[in-house]
């Protein structure tokens, strides 16, 4: 098991009281930026988030187009830089307009060669839901990057993420089975719903969170690019789907959000998962700094 107390106090100890503490989680109310240059150990195995994608949503102020690629370099590079030798990144991103040169391109393509890992390969996620458009092809995906710090060892359990839905499971050629049946790859399309907001339209796990992410979405990416024990970092967790997905896989998270409004959403979402007697008080914090793989 992976000594994540030791990581809880390390941070603690470079941020302060953080927002919500467990056994296995912790959530500070921080700017991603202002933390990740005081950082120089390699604490993670995984990074999983989707930040903001500069469109003009209430939890981000948008920036030119130039400076929001700097800024995403930035903390892609800092978090990065955390991730322990065989650790992987999945970054969520969307679409941005430019104009005079396209209405819809994807953020990852402008991003994709200026990120200090190996793209091991691009997981288009399709939905059903979304803005119905009149002069244009209605948006129906988004993008999944999965990034790794070495392209020769890493996680992968296919198993975890098979597809059930085998439409002959019992089908079998000289007498032996022709399909895996634990299901099929997945492949890199990947039909997920949204979480739908709306009169008798929305989701179960709808928050007051404007952009969530589906469960079954962080769900599949924890389940096959982490192992159990692995310590999953979420630099902008939102409504907290990444801990409420690593908290019923028996994996850490560890979470960074800004805003303290969803700060207090992750931290319900967590609460409702572990049990009270789960739950601990991380402080007084040992105050001997612990020692960590130097970057």
């Amino acid at each position: 098991m992976k000594n994540f107390n030791a990581v809880k106090e390390y941070l603690s100890s470079l941020i302060g009281v953080p927002y919500y503490v467990a056994d296995n989680c912790i959530l500070f109310n921080t700017d991603t930026l202002s933390v990740l240059g005081r950082v120089d150990r390699r604490l993670f195995d995984a990074i999983i988030t989707s930040p903001p994608y500069n469109i003009g949503k209430e939890y981000e102020s948008v920036k030119p187009l130039n400076d929001y690629i700097d800024w995403s370099v930035e903390w892609i590079t800092g978090a990065s830089a955390m991730l322990n030798p065989t650790g992987a990144l999945l970054l969520n991103l969307g679409y941005v307009s430019i104009e005079e040169q396209g209405h819809a391109i994807p953020l990852p393509y402008l991003l994709w060669d200026k990120i200090p890992l190996y793209l091991n390969q691009e997981i288009v996620w399709n939905y059903s839901a979304g803005v119905a458009c009149k002069n244009y092809l209605s948006p129906r995906n988004e993008k999944v990057l999965w990034y790794v710090k070495s392209k020769d060892n890493y996680t992968f359990n296919l198993d975890a993420i098979r597809d059930k839905n085998v439409k002959y499971p019992n089908s079998k050629r000289n007498g032996k089975p022709r399909v895996n049946t634990l299901g099929k790859n997945p492949s890199d399309v990947w039909e997920i719903a949204k979480v739908t907001t709306g009169y008798n339209r929305s989701s179960d796990e709808r928050t007051p969170h404007p952009c969530q992410f589906p469960t079954d979405l962080i769900d599949r990416l924890v389940l096959g690019f982490t192992n159990e024990g692995d310590i999953v970092f979420d630099p902008f967790i939102g409504s907290g789907t990444t801990f409420d997905s690593c908290l019923r896989n028996n994996r850490f998270c560890v979470g960074f959000e800004i805003k303290r409004e969803y700060c207090e959403i992750a931290k319900k979402r967590a609460v409702a998962i572990l049990r009270p007697q789960q739950q601990t008080s991380l402080f007084p914090i040992n105050q001997k700094v612990l020692q960590y793989e130097s970057v």
